[in-house]
């Protein structure tokens, strides 16, 4: 299994167990959480809510540099492959942006987790971590995302980590892209084709053969069937 599968397989995991939302709740928080960020008018939400989606979107957070270190280690997190596009590719960086609006409970850690990770990149490369070349930012990550142990210099770091890697795996497998390439397709019809015919003849029943036609023919599944004034069925 390559990386990214791994990573998949924790998001799916995660999901499961309840884990990926429990990383991403903030805790002793206040705030009511908006599940997600309004698109367009009439999809279910009340007025206030609309009042306060709409502040939330108008509303910013991070920097610029901020925001270009994030779109990095998103990109690090889940690179774009010859199928699919990068976390960045699917706005993951935006996502972050919102929830740290919508839940201020993460705006610390993440600012925070910036601010430690431009200064070891400083101190060991003497430049800011979205500066580094690639090699250089992968030390940096390998260091915070695979410890082998925790020393105490580095424990920000691998938290910081942790909170974006879990933020990045839930904003791309939540994403278009990444519901696309989880293979997931939602709430989808089944076929009927009746009642099988060794319980009919259990019963001493039998189908008319006219019903079969109009109401098992799966040719005409996404006919709507129509009726008279006196209830009988319409031939469609």
């Amino acid at each position: 299994m390559d990386r990214r599968e791994s990573l998949k397989s924790l998001f799916v995991g995660s999901l499961a167990g309840g884990l990926a939302l429990k990383g991403c709740a903030p805790v002793d928080s206040e705030v009511e959480s908006v599940a997600e960020p309004a698109a367009e008018e009439g999809y279910g939400r009340t007025e206030k809510e609309k009042i306060r989606d709409e502040k939330i979107k108008a509303d910013s957070f991070f920097q610029e540099p901020e925001l270009e270190t994030l779109a990095v280690l998103c990109d690090i997190i889940l690179p774009a492959t010859a199928d699919f596009g990068s976390a960045g590719d699917a706005e993951v960086p935006e996502f972050i942006e919102f929830i740290v609006k919508d839940m201020p409970a993460h705006q610390l850690p993440l600012r925070g987790g910036l601010m430690w990770l431009d200064n070891q990149s400083n101190s060991r490369f003497n430049l800011e971590f979205r500066s580094c070349s690639p090699e250089q930012q992968l030390e940096m990550v390998d260091d915070i995302a695979y410890p082998e142990e925790e020393p105490s210099d580095m424990a920000p770091g691998i938290a910081f980590f942790s909170l974006v890697r879990n933020l990045t795996l839930t904003g791309y497998y939540t994403s278009k892209m990444g519901i696309k390439e989880l293979g997931y397709a939602g709430n989808t019809p089944g076929v009927w084709d009746g009642v099988p015919d060794e319980v009919l003849k259990a019963h001493g029943l039998s189908y008319d053969p006219q019903w079969l036609e109009r109401c098992v023919d799966q040719s005409k599944r996404d006919e709507l069937a129509a009726w008279d004034e006196d209830g009988n069925l319409l031939s469609t």
